[in-house]
């Protein structure tokens, strides 16, 4: 692998992640394992089976939170463990242990050899290989102090209390991990990746009148602390909180009733992702339990509506260089100008479904298997402006973040609830209103997009997605929206 520049960091790559991980997993003195032993052991755990890998992770976290000038909570964690899996048509059998030694793989090996062989089965082919490196390789954890990170955190709260005389509380949060991995095979291939990400949250409570309000806001990446502690980033996190805060401060009661609904770019992508995301990803179609099953090369949005997930992208926090199966990621076309023409596929049931796998094979730790998941998922750009967008509706609502959703996969029905909304009235944005939920059909209000605009923008980096009690970090986007009669609760009447 040939070495670069990563932007966030402005460092060059260090060792190859193979050296790296070696180094963590087999040669340190204290190591229980060599790779001789790992490499025996594997292949006579997946004699018999049709696929399958053995996962070796070690992962360093801290967290560390200010709540009104002072140090709430502070934190630091490590793991170190291997999952061990065995695949056979559509049956795996999965052990894993929070150790690593040669005692512990062999126990794993006897239970995930026990599974029944496929008849006429043969053995799967390897991942590709790949040269990419999208992320630098440096621990974020070691490239700032401790003590330097308590001090962004008092710099936070004492810049956003000088801001604005209306603050009453101000919570600030940085967290930091580096994940390195390695995935061996039965036939010798070996894979491995170096994975930092770091996240800063700001929230202030503002009160005016007897009445508070709060704005949050949160930015990050897969880079180091340095590019978060930068004025430009923190001071422009506390004063969108600090916006948003204020906007809260002057809503009103959201409009209640079927209207047409303008979403804004960037974040609000997260109902792309719940809504129409999952409903793509290869087992819910292999199961037929996806609102979107049996429907590849059919008309399932509207003309201009084109949705990827995309890996590969630089930096950001949804992004691998390899998913956790081996495969490198990559950026699979799912809707494009309203057809459907592709699943996100892992291993397994990309080769059920008779399809390649995309690189989406995603698991949240050791102590769990992969299944297929989203990365970066975006719906690309159209041709409208916002503008144009907000001039055409009479009566609506225009929609800039989102909080908290839920969604139906078999179905497609969702419920999700706007942190930041405003009425149109007229071809206008007028005033804010609070406590607005946008609630239809996933499949049914992809047909009834109107209008994309020409401002595709991605999240600020804070996105992590939930499924089958797995959590991993995923990013979003999207242009401006329009989608027609759409149902919002709230209030009022609209």
């Amino acid at each position: 692998m040939s070495e670069s520049k990563n932007p966030a960091e402005g460092e060059s790559f260090g060792p190859s992640p193979l050296a790296v991980t070696d180094h963590l997993f087999f040669e340190r003195p204290e190591s229980a394992l060599s790779r001789e032993a790992a490499g025996r052991i594997l292949g006579r755990a997946l004699a018999t089976a049709e696929d399958g890998e053995l996962f070796l992770e070690y992962r360093e976290s801290e967290h560390l939170a200010l709540d009104d000038g002072r140090i709430r909570s502070a934190g630091a964690d490590s793991a170190l463990g291997f999952g061990l899996r065995a695949v056979a048509g559509e049956t795996a059998f999965f052990a894993h242990a929070g150790e690593l030694s040669e005692a512990a793989l062999e126990r794993a090996a006897a239970t995930v050899a026990a599974l029944p062989p496929e008849p006429g089965s043969t053995p799967a082919e390897p991942p590709r290989a790949s040269n990419a490196r999208l992320y630098t390789d440096a621990n974020p954890l070691l490239g700032m102090e401790f003590a330097a990170r308590t001090r962004l955190l008092g710099e936070i709260d004492a810049y956003a209390r000088g801001r604005d005389p209306l603050v009453r509380q101000v919570m600030a949060s940085l967290t930091g991990e580096w994940q390195a991995v390695q995935i061996m095979r039965a036939d010798g291939t070996r894979v491995a990746d170096l994975r930092p990400l770091v996240r800063l949250n700001v929230t202030v409570v503002l009160e005016r009148d007897g009445r508070r309000e709060s704005g949050s806001y949160g930015t990050g990446g897969r880079f180091g602390y340095r590019a978060l502690a930068t004025q430009e980033a923190w001071q422009g996190a506390v004063d969108e909180a600090l916006r948003q805060a204020r906007v809260n401060l002057e809503s009103r009661p959201a409009p209640a009733g079927e209207m047409d609904v303008v979403l804004g770019p960037g974040w609000p992508g997260i109902l792309l992702h719940e809504a129409i995301g999952h409903g793509l990803e290869g087992d819910f179609n292999r199961k037929k339990t996806s609102a979107f099953s049996g429907l590849l090369g059919k008309r399932i949005a509207s003309p201009g509506v084109t949705v990827v997930d995309d890996g590969t992208l630089p930096d950001r926090r949804g992004s691998l260089t390899i998913d956790d199966e081996g495969t490198p990621s990559g950026r699979t076309v799912l809707i494009e100008d309203g057809i459907l023409t592709g699943y996100l596929q892992d291993r397994l049931n990309a080769r059920l479904m008779g399809m390649r796998p995309t690189g989406n094979g995603r698991r949240q730790s050791y102590a769990h298997a992969p299944m297929p998941r989203m990365t970066n998922t975006l719906m690309l750009a159209g041709t409208h402006s916002s503008e144009e967008m907000i001039r055409s509706v009479k009566n609506g609502l225009y929609a800039v973040n989102f909080g908290g959703g839920q969604v139906d996969i078999t179905s497609g029905k969702f419920v999700f609830s706007a942190s930041e909304a405003y009425r149109i009235e007229d071809g206008k944005v007028t005033a804010p209103v609070k406590g607005a939920t946008l609630i239809g059909n996933g499949p049914d209000a992809l047909t009834r997009v109107t209008m994309v605009g020409a401002d595709l923008a991605l999240d600020p980096g804070i996105g992590t997605c939930g499924k089958n009690g797995q959590g991993v970090p995923v990013g979003v986007g999207q242009p401006t929206v329009k989608i027609a009669g759409l149902t919002v609760g709230g209030t009022e009447n609209a």
